[in-house]
């Protein structure tokens, strides 16, 4: 009797699984095939990013090689706009300073669209404001560079230090002692300061006349 039992449930248990079948193996079947189409379509999205960061590279290196401005600018924007992970914005940065090579409010403006870019991360930004303070640092005046590059000479940015030499220059430039004195005391004082910009800031600090007693 018990083998009889055993028998219809068996016959039961296949009924309702061909009943399944029939009823979802469409489902079943796309399901397959979008998760086989996934995984293929991931790494063919994979090898085409390689190949495009590949070709992104011997580009780059032959931009790199060019002596001539324009060409060399020209070059490096056809990266940028490849979008190749690890190379735009890179080359960004580098046509941005070619362009100053041949006018330096072109270059001004490149540097300040790489600043300006929220999707670039904050240490390639940081680095295009100090490129474009850079450029206007003999004609901006001071206000305009402070404005430029006071948040990041600030805490612990990334280029914090350089930003305080370009505002310390700035602000002797303008005859602001104690902006000046202010900037290079921030670099002698932080002892994350690179050796060769300290003493550039002692040499320059010994240029300013005595700070006025209080």
């Amino acid at each position: 009797m018990s083998e009889l039992f055993s028998e219809i449930d068996e016959d039961l248990r296949r009924e309702q699984l061909k009943k399944l079948w029939d009823r979802y193996s469409l489902h079943f079947i796309v399901l397959i095939v979008l998760i086989v189409g996934g995984v293929g379509g991931w790494r063919a999205y994979q090898y085409f990013e390689n190949q495009k960061a590949e070709a992104a590279g011997k580009a780059f290196e032959a931009a790199v090689a060019l002596t001539d401005p324009a060409q060399a600018q020209a070059a490096f924007d056809k990266i940028a706009s490849s979008n190749a992970q690890g190379y735009s914005t890179l080359a960004r940065l580098h046509a941005a300073a070619e362009a100053a090579k041949q006018d330096s409010q072109k270059g001004i403006a490149a540097f300040d669209a790489v600043a300006n870019d929220g999707k670039v991360e904050a240490p390639i930004r940081e680095i295009a404001r100090l490129r474009a303070a850079s450029l206007l640092l003999d004609t901006a005046p001071y206000a305009d560079i402070e404005k430029r590059l006071s948040d990041d000479a600030s805490g612990t940015h990334t280029f914090r230090h350089s930003a305080r030499e370009l505002l310390a220059l700035s602000a002797w430039r303008a005859k602001n002692n104690d902006a000046a004195r202010k900037w290079l005391d921030m670099i002698g004082d932080d002892p994350q300061s690179p050796a060769t910009l300290r003493r550039r800031a002692e040499a320059l600090l010994a240029l300013l006349p005595p700070a006025a007693k209080s």
